[in-house]
C-alpha cells in the first residue's frame, strides 16, 4: 500500500508540473537557508558594540550593591514612615540579560538596519498627542466646568489648613497651595451644589504636615474626621460615595491621608504631584498627576543652544539608590555634571548652561527639577521609573524630554550624544512651547498649570448627574 501511494505521488508530480516549477521547488529551500545565514552574520557583526556595552553594564550592576551599602552606612539617610516599599534595587540590579531589552542601543540598532524604526518619527515631533481635540475639549471645559468648594470660615480653628493662604506661595510644595489660591480666584467656583460637576475638599496636606496639632501621623485622623463631618452636614457625599469629590496634595505624605478612610480612598479623585504607578494608593484612570513647581519670579529666560556648553546637569541630595548609581558613574565626568549637595553658584546658571537637565528619583518619583528645566529652556531627562508624568494624556513627553530607565545609567552619555543637533533643536523648541503648562499664576491664566489641572479633573467628572430633591438641597 505504501509503495502504491509513493508511486502515485511520483506519477502526479512527473505529469502535472512543468520543469521550470520543479527547478524552483528545489531552489527555494537553498535560498531560504542562505538568506538565514546572511541575517545571522549581519546580526553578529552589528551587535558587537552592544555586547561590549552590556558586559560593562553587567560589571557595573555587580559592583553597585556594595557601593550602595557603603554609602548607606555613611550617609545616614532618614527612613520616612510614609515611604513606599518599592525596591529600587529590583530595577538597578536586575538580571543583566534584561539590559539587552532596556538599553537604548540594542532597542534601536536592528530596527534602524532593516528600516523598522524611524528615529525621526513625526509622531514624536508634535508636542501634543492631538492638539485639535485638546483645544476643542479645553474650550468646553473652560466654559462649563463648575466646582463646589466646601465652605469654611476664617474663625475655624484649622483655617490655616482649609483656607487659601494670604501670602505668596513658595517652596517645593507650592503647587498644592497655588491650586487652592488660583481656584478661589477663578470662574470655576459655584455656590450652587446642583450646578457642580465636582466637590473640592480644601484641606492642605502640606499645611497639616507643618501644624504641630496634627503632624504627619495625625493626617489620616484629620481626613477621616473631615469626611465624617461633611457626610453628616451635607448630602453631596452620599450621592456617589465621594466619587465626585477630590483633594489636592503635592507632598508625598498625601498618600497616607486616606489610610483610615479606605472606602473613600477607592472613590475620591486625587490630584497629586507624587504620581507613581507602583503603590496601590494611586490609580491613573481615577487620579491625576499635576506638576511640582518651585515658583520662579519674572518671565522665563531664553538662551540659544549654542550658548549651552555643558551636556547634562544634576544637583541634589543623595537620598535614593538611583541617585547613588548616577553618582557612581558620572560624578567625575567632564560633560555630565553630577553634583550632590548644594551648589556654590546659582542653580539658574547651571540650568541655563546645560543642554539637558536630569530629573532623578529621590524619596519619590517627583521633584521640581522637571518644571525648573522647562522654565530655563533645558531639555529634561526623566530618570524615575513608574512616574505618571503630568498631563501625559495631553502632552507627548517624547517630543520635549528624554525618558531613561534606571538600568541605562551607564550608557546615559551615549544616549545623549546619539541625539543629533536637529533632534535636540526639536526637543528644546517643544520644551519652550509646553513650559507655560508648568507655571502657576494668581489670578490664573489660560493654559497654565492650574487650567491644565482643571482639564484633568474635567475629564474625570462623572457623566451622570444626580440632582438633589428640593427638600434636601443645601442652602
Amino acid at each position: 500500500m505504501g509503495k502504491q501511494s509513493s508511486s502515485l505521488v511520483y506519477q502526479i508530480f512527473q505529469h502535472r508540473f512543468p520543469a521550470t516549477f520543479k527547478g524552483f521547488f528545489y531552489f527555494l529551500p537553498i535560498s531560504l537557508a542562505l538568506t538565514t545565514l546572511l541575517l545571522i552574520f549581519i546580526y553578529i557583526s552589528t551587535t558587537a558594540n552592544v555586547t561590549k556595552t552590556l558586559s560593562q553594564t553587567t560589571l557595573y550592576l555587580q559592583t553597585l550593591p556594595s557601593l550602595i551599602n557603603n554609602i548607606d552606612q555613611t550617609s545616614n539617610l532618614p527612613i520616612l514612615p510614609f515611604e513606599d516599599n518599592e525596591d529600587d534595587n529590583d530595577n538597578l540590579f536586575a538580571d543583566p540579560s534584561r539590559t539587552a531589552r532596556l538599553s537604548r542601543a540594542s532597542q534601536w540598532l536592528l530596527g534602524n538596519i532593516f528600516g523598522l524604526i524611524d528615529g525621526n518619527d513625526t509622531n514624536n515631533k508634535e508636542a501634543y498627542h492631538d492638539g485639535d481635540i485638546f483645544l476643542q475639549d479645553y474650550k468646553q471645559m473652560n466654559k462649563s466646568l463648575k466646582i463646589y468648594v466646601y465652605p469654611h470660615s476664617k474663625d475655624d480653628p484649622f483655617a490655616n489648613v482649609l483656607l487659601p493662604p494670604d501670602t505668596d506661595c513658595k517652596g517645593n510644595y507650592a503647587s498644592e497651595l497655588m491650586f487652592k489660591k488660583a481656584l478661589m480666584e477663578s470662574h470655576f467656583v459655584t455656590k450652587d451644589p446642583n450646578e457642580a460637576h465636582l466637590f473640592y475638599m480644601p484641606f492642605s496636606i502640606s499645611s497639616m504636615r507643618s501644624d504641630p496639632r496634627i503632624d504627619v501621623h495625625g493626617i489620616p485622623d484629620f481626613v477621616q474626621n473631615y469626611i465624617s463631618n461633611i457626610t453628616l452636614k451635607y448630602p453631596f457625599w452620599n450621592r456617589t460615595g465621594g466619587a465626585d469629590h477630590f483633594y489636592v496634595a503635592c507632598h508625598s505624605i498625601g498618600k497616607i491621608a486616606f489610610e483610615k478612610a479606605f472606602v473613600a480612598r477607592l472613590n475620591v479623585i486625587q490630584l497629586v504631584c507624587s504620581s507613581t504607578y507602583f503603590p496601590s494608593s494611586y490609580l491613573p484612570h481615577k487620579d491625576a498627576s499635576m506638576p511640582q513647581v518651585w515658583p520662579r519670579g519674572g518671565d522665563p529666560p531664553n538662551l540659544l543652544t549654542s550658548q549651552r556648553k555643558r551636556l547634562a546637569f544634576f544637583a541634589g541630595a543623595v537620598n535614593s539608590p538611583v541617585r547613588i548609581a548616577l553618582l557612581n558613574v558620572w560624578e567625575n565626568d567632564t560633560e555630565i555634571f553630577a553634583h550632590f549637595g548644594r551648589l556654590n553658584t546659582p542653580y539658574s546658571e547651571q540650568f541655563l548652561g546645560s543642554k539637558f537637565c536630569i530629573h532623578v528619583k529621590g524619596f519619590e518619583v517627583n521633584t521640581a527639577r522637571v518644571a525648573d528645566a522647562l522654565f530655563y529652556g533645558c531639555v529634561p531627562i526623566i530618570l524615575a521609573n513608574h512616574y505618571d508624568l503630568p498631563f501625559s494624556d495631553i502632552l507627548n513627553w517624547k517630543s520635549f524630554s528624554v525618558v531613561v530607565h534606571h538600568i541605562d545609567i551607564p550608557v546615559l552619555k551615549k544616549i545623549l550624544q546619539g541625539i543629533s543637533n536637529e533632534e535636540f533643536a526639536m526637543l528644546q523648541s517643544n520644551a519652550l512651547r509646553v513650559r507655560k503648562h508648568f507655571q502657576w499664576h494668581t489670578p490664573p491664566i489660560d493654559f497654565d498649570a492650574f487650567h491644565m489641572s482643571m482639564y484633568e479633573l474635567w475629564k474625570r467628572r462623572s457623566v451622570v448627574r444626580v440632582r438633589l430633591a428640593t427638600s434636601m438641597e443645601f442652602i
